[in-house]
């Protein structure tokens, strides 16, 4: 494991006070994005210890509502900026110039406002519908904060970048995914799987399920991304993680009910 890498993941996608001594090169930034799974799995952990804080002392709404806003104070809320820049862009732009130009505007529009208050909406009715069960709701967090990292970064691998970084508001980690990354970002998540699979929370059907809903919904981002501005921007692999975070909650509703 490289310490390094992962201290920069850890900066990257969250809000942490992490310090990075040493000068950031191309080579970090490609494997830093290895370790993008490892840091949702350690977000999720902290929010189901959160949750399970909160439940205990509050009624499961206000855990849950709690539980979120602590999730966009950790990230910074770095992907549902991404997400509704994303509805922004392609709800607003004809062309793929036009796209780029308001996705990397600092205000929000029409699109992304009503997107990003629907996404919230879904991921609090969710999140309330899963406490009915239980934990669970602690284990769909951890799912789906590693398991959507790790979708949202496979996505480096099949399209081109399609925005300059002098141009981007943020530069992207990196440009392409090494074999050396993917070994640790599929590593994670499969590890998650496993984990869960041996304590009896899943089945292996369950976990097929869950592998299944996530290769699907890549496909439909990479397609949807491709259609729109012909590559992925950092946007993009924000708004495929919160995408596919959803799907997931709502993969563990139907096992659990």
């Amino acid at each position: 494991m490289n310490k390094g890498a992962f201290l920069l993941a850890v900066v990257f996608l969250t809000r942490l006070p992490v310090p990075i001594k040493d000068k950031v090169d191309d080579s970090q930034l490609n494997q830093a994005s290895g370790y993008f799974s490892l840091v949702g799995l350690l977000v999720g952990l902290l929010l189901a210890f959160i949750y399970l804080l909160l439940q205990s002392i509050l009624t499961a709404e206000v855990a849950v509502i709690l539980t979120l806003a602590t999730g966009i104070f950790v990230t910074g809320a770095f992907h549902e900026d991404g997400f509704a820049d994303v509805w922004d862009g392609f709800g607003g732009g004809w062309s793929v110039e036009q796209k780029l130009d308001i996705m990397k505007d600092s205000r929000l529009g029409t699109y992304g406002v009503a997107a990003l208050c629907l996404l919230l909406l879904l991921k609090y009715q969710l999140l309330v519908s899963l406490a009915e069960h239980g934990y669970w709701v602690c284990i769909a967090l951890i799912c789906g904060h590693t398991l959507s990292r790790a979708m949202a970064t496979s996505i480096i691998a099949l399209l081109p970048y399609v925005q300059q970084d002098t141009q981007s508001k943020v530069k992207p980690v990196v440009q392409s995914l090494s074999n050396h990354a993917r070994v640790y970002l599929y590593g994670c998540a499969l590890a998650v799987l496993v984990v869960f699979w041996c304590f009896d929370y899943f089945s292996i059907w369950h976990c097929v399920a869950l592998i299944v809903s996530l290769t699907v919904m890549r496909r439909l981002c990479v397609t949807w991304f491709n259609q729109q501005l012909g590559g992925y921007t950092g946007d993009c692999l924000g708004a495929a993680q919160q995408i596919s975070e959803v799907v997931i909650y709502m993969v563990c509703l139907a096992i659990w009910r």
